[in-house]
């Protein structure tokens, strides 16, 4: 396993800060976030024009890429964008991509086809589709998304425990996902609180990492802090990765 860090925890400055100000806080894997509202980079404009994508992402500060969370709008065009996306992707040596699930209440049988669509278009490129565990959506609970993977041959998981403490009286189980995870997104959390300060929380990190490794799990420990109001992101940042290495 190796510590990692998402480009969302700096959303309000450029791509280039936000690598930038990571590798200050020495950071050496990240994870490129890629959405329509407020991401560093936007589907649409990956889609438009690959090459300048490409260059935006090759000054790295030292930062090597290990993942592309891919968010869009369900419209037409957003295979194209995966597409792009994920030459992306292959263009910088990244393997996972990040995608969310549908929203609770589409038909199981149509949430299939869409993945199944994904994963064969990342596939093409040498990719892997990583789907999010998120509270509102097919994948809020871990029996469904285990449904989803037994169905979408190919298909991984990104686990993020948050949406599975956050609201509920104890922790849901996500053993049964863990066989599928590829990725995992991390902040701290309480049950009444999403994202509280590092150390504040209800995640047992040493636990979580002793289940991983019961399934050989290699891959990336990505923290994913957005801003807090009135807190250092700085120190929450440089928190996190000493707390994530300390576990390794």
């Amino acid at each position: 396993m190796f510590v990692c860090v998402s480009t969302e925890c700096f959303p309000d400055v450029p791509l280039s800060t936000a690598m930038e100000r990571l590798a200050e806080l020495e950071f050496t894997a990240v994870e490129l976030d890629v959405r329509e509202q407020g991401g560093h980079l936007a589907p649409t404009a990956v889609a438009a024009n690959p090459q300048a994508a490409v260059a935006a992402c090759s000054d790295r500060q030292r930062l090597r890429p290990v993942a592309v969370s891919f968010d869009a709008a369900e419209t037409a065009a957003v295979y194209d964008q995966f597409e792009a996306c994920c030459r992306l992707a292959e263009a910088l040596g990244v393997v996972t991509m990040v995608v969310e699930a549908s929203e609770l209440g589409t038909p199981f049988n149509g949430e299939i086809e869409r993945l199944r669509k994904l994963v064969a278009i990342a596939a093409g490129f040498g990719g892997v589709v990583a789907v999010k565990t998120t509270a509102g959506r097919m994948t809020q609970d871990a029996e469904t998304t285990a449904s989803l993977c037994r169905n979408v041959p190919g298909l991984a998981v990104t686990l993020d425990p948050s949406h599975f403490i956050f609201g509920s009286k104890k922790p849901a189980s996500w053993e049964p996902i863990l066989q599928y995870v590829a990725h995992v997104h991390l902040r701290d959390t309480k049950p009444d609180a999403f994202q509280v300060r590092v150390g504040q929380g209800s995640v047992e990190y040493g636990k979580l990492f002793a289940q991983l490794q019961r399934f050989n799990y290699h891959r990336g420990l990505c923290a994913h802090l957005p801003p807090l109001a009135g807190v250092d992101q700085v120190a929450e940042l440089r928190k996190m990765r000493l707390l994530l290495e300390s576990l390794l």
